[in-house]
């Protein structure tokens, strides 16, 4: 195994989660519907809205990669729905797939030997796939485990048996 396919399948797996970080399945596994725009205790913002910022930020960075002359939304608000924004379950099941199908996209990235993952993106040489790729790896371990918070704190967890 090469050097390069070592660093492809380190990264996969920090992007797939587990290892020391709760995946995303696992973090929103059975999370009660109707609890998604309730606002936990001295907090801003609902589960919903941290599942959706989520999927905008790896979203933006995926679009940065990919696409030479992508203009990003302003900071912070369109890196988060409206404060007053709900989501039905419809809307909420639409955020987890469109989350997971763009981190899909990023593994695929990552794996195809095609991606040179250390090379200057052409309209951005001051940036690299590998350091967008640990980007969108590090936000998302950071409020995956922010999420995994939250449903301790508003008891949304299952059960155990």
């Amino acid at each position: 195994m090469t050097a390069d396919d070592v660093l492809r399948e380190q990264l996969y797996f920090l992007l797939r989660g587990g290892n020391a970080h709760l995946s995303f399945e696992q973090a929103v596994a059975d999370f009660p519907p109707e609890r998604i725009n309730t606002r936990p205790p001295n907090v801003s913002y609902t589960p919903w809205h941290l599942l959706e910022h989520l999927r905008l930020a790896q979203r933006d960075i995926l679009e940065f990669v990919r696409i030479p002359g992508h203009t990003s939304p302003p900071w912070p608000e369109g890196y988060w729905p409206a404060p007053d924004a709900v989501a039905d379950e419809a809307r909420w099941q639409q955020t987890i797939a469109r989350f997971q199908a763009d981190l899909q996209t990023l593994q695929e990235m990552v794996n195809d030997p095609r991606t040179d993952l250390t090379a200057p993106l052409p309209h951005a040489p001051d940036y690299t796939v590998l350091r967008e790729i640990l980007l969108v790896a590090d936000h998302n371990a950071w409020h995956i485990g922010e999420f995994a918070i939250l449903r301790q704190v508003m008891q949304t967890w299952p059960e155990k048996a």
